[in-house]
This record gives structure tokens, sequence and C-alpha cells, in this order.
């Protein structure tokens, strides 16, 4: 059986130029979306900006060893080390370790199927496509429809029955303080949990499948031979969330620790793993805030552009009935959907940032036309120099 296939594909002049125009509609949902997208971005920025300048003004780091009641209500930091009186443990397998949680990842032996087409205009406008199939195992982490594969006959997938799972304490104790969910659901720092080889009979006890059951390089593998995998074999690995130093920013009721409702309308609970000062969580927070609104800003505006671009694709496709010319005209549709793309999103920005922050934004363009006029009277005063005339010889 060939572990690659090969299709060709024509599409005429008229189904090209069909097909574009339902791009149109695609490209207009696009642009709007991404519109609403920019305008929100801008809002979520500034509310949790004002959040966090005002949570900084307002914290109050208190010791973890005991609960005082006058905290109550108050946005406080805590830091301390870390407890609890259960263990992390994933009944399927029988492995179990100490710390908040227990992390498992599952990977299957499986087909894959990857594709790579090249396309060609023809004289006239219509297009042919060839694309090669191929087909190669390996693993992942994700199921895999084989059903939908080109060449299904020989490629085919079991269905994947074990998954990822995460085992969480269901509290842990921070000093005098107790952490429930949604604060250890922010607890990050993992560390990958070798298993030993002596553990693969545990793990035979507690595995409820037919599968041979071995552990390899600190995995568990389900399968017959780890060194030829097959078809629908499993590898399965463990991380854990270690009970270590945390440091909490969240507001103090009783024992517990809850979101701070703030003026400016977004909660504030904070997690970061070790001993960090409040002023450090805050200024990190102030960072990601500040990463998290350019990668949206930047995606919204690629995404203008691919929205522009197939608003523009009918006039490729309407002069590709001579090739030559179709090519040149994507080129400038390009260029003219890069530009709308850079003024619909910056007029976007601008718009949100008076809506926002108006007094922001009449502020820096004051000041903008302030330094034009001194720059414009420093260009008059300066002027150009005076010629003076040409001096005439006295008559003899």
């Amino acid at each position: 059986m060939s572990d690659s296939y090969r299709e060709v594909t024509s599409t005429s002049w008229f189904g090209r130029i069909g097909r574009s125009v339902g791009g149109v509609v695609i490209g207009l949902l696009l642009i709007v979306g991404m519109i609403i997208l920019l305008f929100w971005n801008e809002g979520r920025a500034v509310t949790t900006a004002k959040a966090l300048a005002e949570g900084a003004g307002l914290i109050v780091s208190i010791p973890a060893d005991t609960v005082d009641p006058g905290n109550d209500g108050k946005l406080v930091h805590v830091g301390g080390k870390t407890t609890t009186g259960t263990t992390p443990s994933d009944p399927d397998f029988g492995i179990a370790a100490p710390g908040l949680r227990l992390e498992r990842s599952v990977e299957m032996y499986q087909w894959k199927q990857d594709s790579k087409s090249e396309t060609t205009t023809k004289l006239g406008g219509g297009e042919e496509t060839v694309t090669t199939y191929t087909y190669a195992r390996g693993w992942s982490d994700r199921p895999i429809d084989s059903s939908g594969f080109k060449q299904p006959s020989g490629h085919s997938n079991p269905s994947m029955e074990i998954r990822d799972r995460s085992f969480q304490v269901p509290q842990a104790e921070l000093g005098a303080f107790v952490l429930d969910q949604p604060v250890l659901d922010q607890v990050g720092d993992d560390e990958r949990l070798a298993l030993a080889p002596g553990q693969a009979g545990a793990v035979r006890d507690a595995f409820s499948g037919t599968a041979k059951v071995s552990i390899v390089d600190g995995r568990i593998y389900l399968g017959r031979d780890p060194a030829s995998p097959a078809i629908g074999d499993y590898r399965i690995s463990y991380r854990t969330v270690p009970a270590d130093d945390l440091s909490v920013i969240g507001r103090q009721a009783g024992n517990r620790f809850e979101p701070y409702a703030t003026k400016a309308g977004y909660d504030l609970l904070m997690v970061d793993s070790g001993l960090v000062p409040a002023e450090k969580m805050f200024a990190e927070a102030v960072t990601e805030n500040t990463i998290f609104t350019w990668i949206l800003r930047i995606a919204g505006l690629v995404l203008l552009f691919i929205g522009f671009a197939l608003i523009l694709a009918p006039l490729g496709v309407i002069f590709d009935v001579i090739p030559f010319l179709g090519s040149i005209m994507r080129l400038g549709t390009g260029a003219v959907a890069f530009v709308l793309a850079l003024l619909a999103g910056g007029v976007t920005i601008a718009i949100a940032w008076f809506w926002y922050r108006p007094l922001l934004s009449i502020t820096l363009i004051a000041i903008a036309l302030a330094v034009a006029f001194l720059l414009s009277r420093l260009g008059k005063a300066k002027g150009p120099a005076p010629v003076s005339a040409p001096a005439t010889a006295s008559p003899q």
C-alpha cells in the first residue's frame, strides 16, 4: 500500500469567481468582527490597568500564620509555604504523588495525513490544483479522525479512549489560611514526574484494560513492544505541581481568599509561585496586560488585512483570464488591503482611546499640536538668510 495519494482538481474561471464572491461575505464578517475585537480590547486594557493601579494602592501585606478579622474585605497579600492533607492521584493507573496537582498527558500512536498543494492558473482564468497526500505514523496528543483521510484504507486509527486529565487536591493550607479551587487553579510551575520501572506492577493492577503495561523512560507504555510501536499504542506521562511557597493577592474572607471587586470593574485574584512581593506581582500583571493587548492588536490587524483581501479577491480572479495580469492585480489589491487594514484598525483604536481615555487622548493631542506649533514658529524665526547685493566697483 502506497503511503501517498495524488489528487488533481480543476476549477473553471466562473467557478473561481463564484467562490471568491462567497469569500467577500466572509471578509465582511471578518472586518466587522475585528473592529469589535479591537474596540473591546482597548476597553479591556484600560479596565485592567485601572484595576491594577487601584489594587496596588490598596494592598495590605499580612503574615500567613495568623488570621486578623480586621482585614476582612480588604485586598491582602500573603506569602508562605503551602501544605495539604491529601495526595492527588490518578485512579486509572494507580499513580499518586505529593503536591497540589497531578497532571496526566496522553499520546497515542496514530496515522497522520499531511498534504501539499501546487496550483497553476491556466490561460482563460481556470485553475488546476495538484494535491499530494502523504501518510506517516507518529505520536499525537489528540485523536486523529482517519475517516476524513483522502485514502482511509490502510490508514485507520482506533478511537482514543484514554485522555489527558488533571487531579487536584480539593483544598490546601497557606499558614492559617485555606486555599480553595479558584486559587489552586492558578498555581503553575509544574515539574516532570518520572515513574520508576518498579511501579509497573501497581500500574498493571490498577489498569482495567487488556494492553501490556510497562514503564519506559519514566512513562507508562501500553503496547506489546515499546521499541516498535503499533497503531493504537499509548504512552502516558505525568507532571506535578508541588506544595511549595506561594504568594496570593485577593480579598480576605475569613480564612479564605476571594476575587476583589475593584471600582474599575475588574476582579483581582492573583497567584504566583514563590515568595513574591506585592509590588512585583502587580508589575508583572501590568506587563502581562500590555503584552496581551499588543497581541490582540496585531492579531486584529492581520485578520483585518485578510478580510479586506477577501473582499478584493474577485478582482484578481477576473484578471486571471490572462494569468500575468491577475498576478499584477493581486499585488495591487494586497497593497490596498494592507493600507485599508491599517486605516480601519488605527481609526478603531483611536476612537476607542477617545471613548475609554478621553482626558489622556485630549492631552496627547494638545501636546502634539503644541509641539507642531513651536516647530513651525521656530522654522519661521530662522527663515532663509538674506542675500546681500553684490558690491559695485567705484569709477576711477
